[in-house]
């Protein structure tokens, strides 16, 4: 029985053929488990990420002071530790001893975390082998603190006018443009290349072995003789291009939800906008290379033959992630408007931000232009080599066969 759509049963047969597949299943899985895994395992084994808590060993009440004030204040100005810094300030508790080789002891012997002793002005924290940097931290911009205070009141001053105009203020200017933080930007970026750059090599080759496959088997000439060449090349791409998007997606949104535990939880409303651009860039940028996948298979005539077909393709993708990394400035700029490079370098620069709408228009127009290409040309050589199984064929001989 004939059907008016033959390209959805090999498009449904694709697909039903990989779900059953237990490698595809379980690699699906496994990739799933090592993202979340990569996000969750620093969070949860990443030690206590609250305050540290430290006894200082102190000779008399006015060294006790100073810990107890190093406490109250938390370390006010000094980034990371409260005050400025937004994360909480250490605990600090004063132990009293005796006298200075009481607190030597209590150091070397572990009882105390570190040790205060002198007077103001000539201040000395004795440590083990150093102290932690919160601690000294606290300890250091207090007794600053106290000595400044000190020194205005001798001069009759106070310790705001003797720092006016000291304060320095830096500005990102990443994100006053409407940008964000660069490290974050690069990170995503590089999750986006490397998804597309995967996926195109595993689905592709998928594509390209189905083919040959069929070829081998001489199953192809059974095909061809009930469905037309051109709706069995369609459903082919169309059914791998469905799973590859539908593990990207799956993938992707496993790692929205990773974010959420994580701190880089605030990133996630810029980061959905890339996103959504991401997704229409790989979804062209797939089937701009899957017709060629399937024309690099065709042009096999056994499964050993692959690794010839499919070298130009290989090294055009590794060529293009290497670039699309690595690239910044005028090329970044210039090369994230070329097929399939922009499938990776947009929405580098998307996440980066900054980046004016209108250019992610006319790159998507221009992957349309040449997927119409591309799907042309992977169409020609995979009719006139589908057929052809006496040894391999090279891409300049399969331009010049007749159909």
């Amino acid at each position: 029985m004939s059907t008016p759509r033959p390209w959805s049963l090999v498009a449904a047969r694709e697909i039903r053929v990989k779900l059953t597949d237990k490698n595809f299943l379980i690699g699906t899985v496994l990739t799933v488990l090592l993202i979340l895994a990569a996000m969750l395992l620093p969070t949860l084994f990443g030690g206590n990420d609250g305050p540290g808590e430290y006894d200082v060993a102190v000779v008399d009440d006015t060294a006790a002071t100073v810990v107890e004030q190093a406490q109250t204040e938390g370390g006010a100005g000094v980034p990371g530790l409260g005050g400025s810094g937004g994360a909480e300030a250490p605990v600090l508790t004063p132990l009293t001893v005796a006298d200075r080789d009481a607190a030597e002891t209590a150091v070397l012997d572990g009882d105390a975390d570190a040790a205060l002793v002198g007077e103001a002005g000539s201040w000395e924290m004795l440590t083990d082998e150093g102290a932690p940097m919160e601690l000294e931290a606290a300890l250091t911009e207090t007794v600053r603190t106290q000595g400044m205070q000190a020194n205005a009141e001798a001069a009759g001053t106070t310790v705001e006018d003797l720092t006016q105009g000291t304060l320095l203020t830096v500005t990102n200017l990443a994100e006053t443009q409407g940008g964000g933080d660069p490290i974050f930007a690069f990170v995503i970026g590089l999750a986006f290349a490397a998804l597309f750059y995967m996926a195109a090599i595993m689905f592709g080759m998928q594509i390209a072995n189905s083919v040959v496959e069929e070829k081998q088997s001489r199953i192809v000439e059974i095909l061809a003789a009930k469905i037309p060449v051109r709706q069995l090349l369609l459903g082919k791409v169309l059914g791998n291009t469905a799973l590859a998007f539908g593990q990207i997606a799956l993938i992707a949104a496993v790692s929205l939800v990773g974010l959420t535990f994580l701190d880089l939880d605030v990133a996630l409303p810029g980061l959905a906008g890339a996103i959504a651009w991401y997704l229409p860039f790989f979804l062209l940028g797939f089937i701009a290379l899957a017709c060629v996948w399937a024309a690099a298979g065709a042009l096999a005539s056994r499964t050993e033959d692959l690794q010839t077909t499919t070298m130009p393709l290989t090294m055009v993708l590794v060529i293009v992630f290497i670039a699309g990394i690595n690239l910044d400035g005028v090329y970044q700029r210039v090369f994230s408007f070329l097929p399939v490079a922009s499938t990776i370098i947009m929405p580098m620069r998307l996440v980066e931000g900054g980046v004016p709408v209108w250019e992610p228009l006319l790159a998507l127009a221009i992957v349309v232009a040449f997927c119409a290409l591309t799907i042309g040309l992977g169409a020609r050589l995979y009719e006139r080599a589908l057929l052809h199984t006496s040894g391999s064929l090279s891409w300049r001989k399969a331009m010049t066969m007749k159909n």
